[in-house]
């Protein structure tokens, strides 16, 4: 499968790294060798992507596209938006079956993970588990389809996924382009949502919020599934995994070469001044019992109580569980039992 965090990237980046010293000299050297024959891979990161030494990359998985339209399972109608073509932003739209066509409803926004580089909001996995927590919870969301490392490098995906709430936020009072959000959005009851990556730039879109503020959205709460969050200080059980850290390291050195590191504060919350600003009142953190990531989880519901954040934290730990396995196996107890969670979570506001 396509899990950024598992063994087959893992292998992919240290294979390669022997001849490179660090991800950044891979991207001078890709543009210094961009004469050669553009069929000729310059990295190989099979089953994810391969970077040809033109520049060009090739995406092996989370390249699936399901249609929109009306499933069958859930009776969740979507429908897909251009909101940028300049920048290839767009977004899919879910809207569930509706008796009273006066009902407003809450309003999810999703950011999609796959480590910044991979995945999209038309990708089965994704497609699948909005149209179900839609129809659980009730309400109305827009997935948000951001450009992607390596040919849009971080921090591109914040930049279009902001662009994307401004764009939502220009529906508030029902005079929008896409006419399901003027009739059934209730923007005073908005939520961030994402999954690894996705669940970064949902902490992040939240603390955009805080700071800049954006008009005709009230922000209730964000939903952080497994949050790719990461810092140089090892904490918790990623003492026992030292292994696996140079391909976190590695991802990120690789998804934003301009970073300062591991310790960036678009990465690590903890070195992020800001943090206290978040505009969100309440925060669901999902994290799964052997993901890697699962104690940056913990730890950024530390940093919330430490700081001054007029809000509350709370955590949801799947046992046995690793990461993002809702979208592997989405009909699993656990994955049930945290569709249920989220769902109640957005209801309860």
């Amino acid at each position: 499968m396509w899990t950024l965090f598992g063994t087959h990237i893992q292998s992919a980046v240290i294979l390669y790294l022997p001849f490179f010293s660090s991800p950044t000299q891979f991207l001078q050297y890709r543009l210094l060798s961009a004469m050669d024959s553009s069929s000729e891979v310059a990295l190989d990161l099979t089953p994810f992507l391969k970077i040809y030494k033109d520049g060009r990359a090739e995406r092996i998985s989370g390249c699936d596209v399901v249609p929109p339209g009306i499933d069958s399972a859930t009776n969740v109608l979507s429908n897909d938006f251009v909101i940028s073509k300049d920048d290839d932003v767009s977004a899919r739209i879910f809207t569930p079956k509706l008796s009273d066509q006066s009902q407003k409803l809450p309003l999810l926004v999703y950011f999609h993970g796959g480590g910044f580089c991979i995945e999209t909001p038309y990708s089965p996995p994704y497609h699948k588990f909005l149209n179900s927590l839609v129809s659980k919870a009730h309400i109305v969301a827009v997935s948000v389809h951001y450009r992607r490392a390596p040919e849009h490098p971080v921090p591109i995906a914040h930049q279009d996924s902001w662009s994307s709430l401004q764009w939502v936020a220009s529906h508030c009072n029902g005079n929008g382009p896409v006419e399901c959000l003027n009739r059934y959005a209730d923007f005073g009851n908005v939520f961030f949502a994402g999954d690894s990556a996705g669940a970064n730039i949902a902490h992040h879109m939240a603390l955009r919020v805080g700071i800049h503020g954006l008009p005709g959205i009230n922000l209730q709460g964000i939903v952080l599934v497994h949050p790719y969050f990461w810092g140089v200080e090892r904490i918790g059980s990623e003492v026992q995994k030292l292994d696996q850290v140079p391909m976190v390291d590695n991802l990120w050195s690789f998804t934003c070469p301009a970073s300062t590191g591991s310790d960036d504060p678009l990465l690590n919350p903890a070195k992020d001044p800001n943090l206290g600003k978040l505009a969100s009142k309440r925060e669901l953190i999902c994290v799964a019992e052997t993901d890697l990531l699962k104690d940056r989880g913990w730890y950024y519901k530390e940093l919330l109580e430490k700081i001054e954040w007029q809000g509350v934290a709370e955590v949801m730990e799947a046992k046995g569980e690793g990461h993002v396995f809702h979208l592997f196996d989405p009909d699993c107890d656990s994955a049930v039992s945290l569709l249920q969670r989220i769902a109640s979570f957005i209801n309860n506001s």
